[in-house]
């Protein structure tokens, strides 16, 4: 336990020196003193205020909000399926996400209607797309008790999603599909002060809920037959971690658009650090490596100018290549 206090204590560190550093970094850097002026009200333009305050900062929370969000998220699918490979969006959040921003982007100009792009337009369609997939998902976990079932429906339910998408995509104008293809690519800097208040304000709702399942999930390590055999009720909690995972991975996605392995990579990453499967340990060093690793990204792509996703792949791929061949070691 000593050791995973300093370790979460370490990557706390880590997360806020990667948040300054984020502010000070842009398309002009600027030293931290300025950085720190603006942030205090200290003597520095008004111009530098704007930047630091009403662009940079917002846009560092983002990335903060969004990297803890889905690695909690993905250490919740991989505890609950027990499959190291599970991620925030396997039960097909992003594909329901992407088919509420596809009808919203390509649907809607083919039927001769103005899309609604205002403040939570994109967004709202994204949520109301995750939301209608958790409550399909939710109903079927009622009747099945298998988890193994509901992983295949939901990567099914996802594929036939993404046929639709296609669909749309193949007969929408250039604009259009244009608007759309961004959407895909990832974006924190899209995010409003508006929108970012609901964002926190979900995302803390997601993880009071995974921090209310701990035992739950400790529990489940071993398997739903253990934590049934434990005297949990199995079919009370599943709904909970569905209902905590689509707040997390699906707000996220809603206001950012796809970001892949995050989710995925951080919780092994977080695992390695701390030596522990315990989730009162766990989910706090997930939650800060995401935010940290996210951070680290969004500072990179700032650098390179260069698609948030195209960097969290190219941090995440490793993580998985790794993953497959230890347990494919551990398998033989």
């Amino acid at each position: 336990m000593r050791r995973s206090g300093y370790v979460i204590c370490t990557l706390g560190v880590l997360t806020l020196l990667l948040l300054l550093a984020d502010l000070c970094v842009g398309s002009v850097d600027m030293p931290l003193s300025t950085v720190w002026a603006a942030l205090s009200g200290g003597d520095c333009p008004d111009s530098t205020r704007t930047i630091v305050v009403d662009i940079r900062l917002i846009k560092a929370v983002v990335a903060l909000v969004a990297g803890a969000a889905l690695s909690v998220s993905g250490l919740q699918m991989q505890t609950l399926f027990r499959n190291p490979l599970a991620g925030p969006y396997v039960l097909g959040i992003s594909s329901g996400a992407s088919l509420g921003v596809a009808l919203l982007i390509l649907g809607a100009p083919l039927m001769g209607l103005n899309p609604l792009l205002g403040d939570l337009g994109v967004a709202g369609a994204a949520w109301v797309g995750s939301a209608a997939v958790l409550a399909v998902i939710t109903l079927v976990g009622r009747r099945i008790s298998d988890i193994m079932v509901i992983l295949i429906l939901g990567m099914m339910f996802s594929s036939g999603v993404g046929a639709v998408v296609q669909i749309l995509q193949y007969l929408s104008d250039e604009h259009s599909l244009k608007s759309f293809v961004i959407w895909t690519m990832g974006s924190l800097a899209d995010v409003t002060s508006t929108q970012l208040w609901i964002m926190l304000a979900a995302v803390l709702a997601g993880l009071l809920l995974a921090v209310g399942a701990l035992k739950a999930l400790n529990l489940m390590l071993l398997g739903e037959e253990y934590a049934r055999g434990m005297g949990l009720d199995v079919q009370r909690w599943r709904p909970v971690l569905f209902i905590s995972t689509t707040l997390l991975a699906g707000t996220v996605t809603a206001f950012c658009g796809p970001i892949g392995f995050i989710g995925l990579a951080m919780p092994h990453v977080a695992r390695m650090a701390i030596g522990s499967s315990d989730h009162r340990v766990l989910m706090p060093a997930t939650l800060f490596t995401g935010a940290a690793v996210m951070l680290l990204c969004d500072i990179v792509s700032k650098i390179y100018v260069l698609p948030v996703n195209a960097i969290t792949a190219l941090l995440g791929i490793p993580v998985v290549v790794w993953i497959v061949l230890h347990n494919s070691a551990k398998a033989r």
